[in-house]
């Protein structure tokens, strides 16, 4: 352990949260595997060259696992003795992303074994994702120092939001873990890239919810489009593998995908509005808040100094 780290430790403070996360640290690896970045960089630039959508799956299984019991890669612990795996339940089940995972967690075993954990490897990668498809990497400063646990917690899945969530539910769901209106907005972007099932949103083709309008034209070509449940559709048609702003322009113009999405801009007085315009007229200020609160989601509740352990394989404990 850096000297640095020693210090963090005694001066560890418990957060609202409930998890100690004081010794969390840009700098954390700096001594002890100062090559987590370019590493899996590399990985996930290799990756994205045959799989464009990786970003997007990415940084939903980042924020997937931080919305249950912090960001502590419990969601990758597959089946095991006293294990009721994450992955099954119903917000998980279409979640993808592991295998590059696990390919960016054997390449820094070979080079710092035993040193990185698998919680800071999910976040790492969430940045690098954002950045190789065109978001921002300032000041978006990913900080290092979380342990993995050692147990899942499959009733916890229903902390995640969903597609079918009212507008109070989503809105409690992100407060319970310390989550405002502007970091409710801000995450919501990563919706700028990636894809959705028709099954998420196809109940709103024949909906008259005031908080979630749609645009007829746009109705129109998803029914077209859905031809099944399974049928995937871009988030954004007009830039879908480019980090932008463009996702807050279409709520404006009420080509939301999700219902979770429209109601961000179109719900009577919530105070989203605002937040929506801000963002869909300054992709700097959307950038800006993006990167701030992807922070504050990699901090939740983390597990740290003598807390959890760091895996060797993320699929399960050592």
């Amino acid at each position: 352990m850096n000297s640095f780290q020693y210090i963090a430790l005694a001066l560890c403070t418990v957060s609202i949260f409930g998890g100690c996360n004081a010794q969390l640290s840009a700098t954390f690896y700096d001594s002890t595997c100062p090559n987590v970045s370019s590493v899996a960089r590399g990985i996930l630039a290799q990756a994205r060259q045959t799989d464009v959508r990786i970003g997007a799956k990415i940084i939903r299984l980042h924020f997937h696992d931080c919305m249950v019991n912090g960001c502590d890669a419990s969601l990758l612990l597959d089946d095991a003795d006293g294990i009721d795996s994450e992955k099954d339940e119903p917000p998980n089940t279409t979640i993808d992303g592991y295998s590059v995972l696990d390919d960016i967690k054997t390449a820094v075993e070979n080079v710092c074994p035993g040193v990185v954990s698998c919680a800071d490897i999910v976040a790492l990668a969430a940045q690098i994702s954002v950045s190789l498809d065109g978001g921002p990497t300032n000041p978006w400063e990913v900080q290092f120092g979380r342990r993995d646990s050692t147990t899942a917690n499959s009733a916890g899945t229903s902390a995640i939001p969903s597609p079918f969530d009212d507008f109070p539910t989503v809105r409690r769901k992100f407060t319970d873990v310390g989550l405002d209106s502007t970091d409710m907005v801000a995450l919501s972007g990563a919706h700028t890239i990636g894809k959705a099932r028709c099954l998420t949103f196809n109940q709103r083709f024949d909906s008259n919810d005031s908080s979630a309008p749609m645009d007829p034209t746009f109705r129109e070509e998803l029914i077209q489009a859905c031809t099944t449940g399974e049928t995937l559709v871009d988030f954004d048609p007009t830039t879908p593998n480019g980090f932008d702003n463009n996702y807050y322009t279409h709520l404006q113009n009420k080509r939301g995908l999700l219902t979770t999405d429209q109601f961000l801009f179109s719900t009577n007085g919530s105070d989203t509005i605002p937040i929506v315009n801000q963002f869909a007229s300054s992709q700097s200020d959307f950038f800006d808040n993006f990167g701030q609160s992807m922070v504050k989601l990699g901090n939740i509740s983390p597990l740290t100094g003598n807390n959890g352990q760091i895996r060797a394989d993320c699929k399960r404990v050592n």
